[in-house]
């Protein structure tokens, strides 16, 4: 239900679907569900769920059940087995498998991951800026994870004195993260432990941390300072509001810890200053309804990018310490720019902007009151902010990507305009981007609204008649869907593969008003969206139905499932992972995580008329006798955003509905959560059997 990560975007963004003719759906048969009828019928409209009992996450029988799925997708897909085989070492060619991040500078340091061949999680590093300097092993999540099956890090925050480390892992994919410190000078682990957190950050020095903690629904509604010295643990503000989850931020300077609290469209921020010995929190601009700001903080004046006052699209203003509601308007609304976050740095406030669906950075000067954007190499791309840890600095970094080139860092300095290279990831195999092409063009739909489509092929392809054509996309939350290199799409493209991006309404690519066309009542126009542009490249000849794949994840594969039921004819393939698709079951159940949070995205079902809203897009309430397009559901076993029985039930229902042959398969990753798997070459297998099972339906199998 909320949105994906970067990283599970881009495997979204890297994985399609499948047909029949290539795979044998006789010999093994497929697992059949029992069926348990539930009565779930509210506001008067009879709905009976057969699949109810898939929810009874630990029962032996959903084990084994989700054991045979698997089982029996692995035999259907088998056929495959030297492809998927191909695709892989592709896809490990392509990468270098002992590489290093762009280093971040901090305090005389450059922080660092890095990977070593053959080992599936990254190594957090340190190095003195100093010539000749030694590197220092922080954290090596491979030593790490023992006998786990998962292990990633969450918050990874240095003290602004450099002293200590605090850092957080989840060892189950579950989003639930234990925290640790670490004294950076001798590696030992401070004994004293807060157990789980949703967010962290230190106060002034090395001797407080703020924390947020969650309630048992993963809301994070509790705030708290604790002192390492003495160990002493204090909760300083609960957010009752259940629309609203908190989250520990500090101001870039290091002067103001902050509390935003934060529903789909309200925000308010509570402060207290980084050095204080009596933690008392203040609001700074209050909670309004609608009313959306976030804070910074530079030589005593507060800093908002704020939607007050009309300013949809979101302006920049601010205000004295003394004074935090007494504005001053600096970056003035615009109603065909949407101002989506800021970067403070000490003579320099970076602002990511987004206009006409491309995004851009407008940097303004404190010294000379002016802003400018930076210029960009491509027509069509994705920018967007690097990490930068130091506020006292002229050099802006920011990450620099698009279709056809790979993820570049730069370092901008905003006082000189001279601009470095930092880091270009490299793309092993033979890779040269003069060899695909890309493409930005707009789909006219039902209303007769616009929408941006992104679009990328290799540029010797045969453009005079229709190709296999994959379209993704999301649609949800004011996301806008990124612009991004994929060194695994290649081998799609390389095989004749047209990959597109649709981005539909209930995205932000155009502005507040392209999100608030896509969500509530108003919903159903980003399921419309996707089919008319689906229907639009056939119309335009870029493809055929036979020839047309789709795919998308969490609240993407609300979309897969919206639209499968729309238009089952327009679709070849599918992959549908770790779907949102029991709209109103999950909606109606506020004891679920994210459920209650959610009201003001989807609609309250408690409410009638909202609960005719989703009753009319839920996909599993909607599904029908019809002959389905292959579909691969992928789901995880430890998955907190949309629990694995969403997409399992959704699948047995359809199996037991379909009137068709085509393939219908379910894989369950039992060790991990919401973004998959967490090893690197364990992530790529995955991929390759999506690839398999799109490739192989649609005959490119070599």
């Amino acid at each position: 239900m909320k949105p994906p990560l970067l990283g599970l975007t881009i495997v979204l963004m890297c994985s399609a679907a499948v047909s029949t003719q290539a795979f044998d759906l006789v010999n093994p048969k497929p697992p059949v569900a029992a069926k348990k009828p539930k009565d779930v019928t509210v506001h008067e409209d009879r709905r009976i769920d057969d699949y109810f009992w898939l929810r009874d996450k630990g029962s032996p029988e959903v084990v084994s059940y989700l054991e045979q799925e698997n089982a029996y997708t692995e035999a259907v897909l088998a056929p495959a087995k030297e492809l998927r085989a191909t695709l892989y070492g592709e896809m490990v060619g392509r990468i270098k498998e002992d590489d290093s991040s762009a280093a971040v500078p901090f305090l005389g340091y450059d922080y660092y991951t890095r990977t070593e061949k053959n080992k599936q999680y990254p190594i957090y590093c340190r190095k003195a800026a100093a010539a000749g300097a030694k590197e220092e092993i922080l954290l090596d999540l491979n030593a790490m994870i023992g006998t786990n099956t998962y292990i990633a890090v969450g918050q990874y925050r240095v003290s602004d004195d450099g002293a200590r480390l605090a850092y957080a892992i989840d060892w189950t994919g579950y989003r639930q993260y234990e925290v640790f410190v670490m004294d950076l000078a001798t590696k030992a682990l401070v004994p004293q432990q807060i157990g789980k957190v949703s967010s962290l950050e230190w106060g002034a020095g090395h001797d407080v941390l703020y924390y947020g903690t969650e309630n048992d629904s993963k809301r994070s509604d509790k705030f708290h300072r604790w002192t390492l010295s003495s160990g002493k643990h204090e909760l300083l503000y609960e957010d009752k509001d259940e629309l609203f989850n908190l989250e520990a931020e500090k101001s870039k300077d290091g002067k103001f810890v902050f509390c935003l609290t934060e529903s789909k469209l309200g925000t308010e921020v509570l402060a207290l200053e980084a050095g204080s010995t009596s933690p008392t929190l203040r609001s700074l601009l209050g909670r309004t309804e609608n009313v959306k700001y976030y804070a910074e903080h530079r030589d005593g004046r507060f800093y908002y990018l704020t939607n007050r006052d009309g300013a949809k699209n979101y302006k920049v203003v601010s205000a004295p310490e003394s004074a935090p509601d007494k504005l001053t308007e600096l970056i003035p609304h615009h109603p065909a720019i949407k101002l989506e976050s800021f970067t403070m740095l000490a003579g320099h406030l970076v602002i990511e902007e987004r206009e006409n669906g491309l995004p851009h950075l407008n940097v303004y000067d404190f010294a000379t009151g002016q802003a400018k954007r930076l210029a960009m190499p491509e027509a069509a791309y994705e920018v967007s902010a690097d990490r930068n840890w130091e506020f006292n600095t002229a050099v802006f970094r920011y990450n620099y990507q698009s279709l056809v080139r790979p993820l570049t860092v730069y370092a901008d300095n905003l006082a000189t305009g001279v601009v470095t290279l930092v880091k270009q990831t490299e793309v092993l195999g033979g890779f040269d981007p003069k060899n695909y092409k890309s493409e930005r063009l707009w789909a006219t739909v039902r209303d007769g609204t616009k929408v941006p489509l992104s679009i990328v092929y290799r540029a010797d392809l045969d453009r005079t008649k229709p190709q296999p054509l994959w379209l993704y996309g999301y649609g949800s939350y004011g996301l806008s869907m990124p612009v991004t290199f994929s060194s695994t799409r290649v081998s799609l493209l390389n095989r004749g593969l047209i990959y597109v991006i649709a981005h539909i309404r209930g995205g932000g690519e155009l502005g507040e008003e392209w999100r608030e066309a896509g969500r509530m009542e108003k919903k159903m126009n980003t399921f419309n969206d996707f089919v008319d542009c689906g229907q639009w490249l056939v119309d335009q000849h870029w493809t055929t139905p036979a020839q047309l794949v789709t795919s998308g994840g969490s609240a993407g594969g609300l979309l897969m499932g919206a639209v499968i039921n729309q238009r089952p004819d327009l679709f070849h393939a599918a992959i549908v992972q770790v779907p949102f698709v029991d709209v109103l079951n999950t909606m109606l159940d506020a004891t679920l995580p994210l459920t209650t949070e959610e009201y003001i995205e989807w609609g309250n079902p408690n409410i009638k008329e909202q609960y005719g809203w989703m009753r009319a897009y839920s996909p599993y309430d909607n599904l029908k006798a019809t002959a389905y397009p292959n579909l691969l559901v992928a789901v995880s076993y430890n998955d907190s955003q949309v629990p694995y029985w969403e997409g399992t039930k959704y699948l047995a229902k359809i199996r037991a509905l379909n009137t068709g042959h085509n393939a219908l398969l379910l894989h369950a990753t039992m060790g991990a959560g919401h973004g998959g798997a967490a090893g690197r070459y364990d992530a790529l297998n995955d991929i390759a059997r999506n690839y398999a099972f799109l490739l192989d339906s649609l005959g490119l199998n070599k």
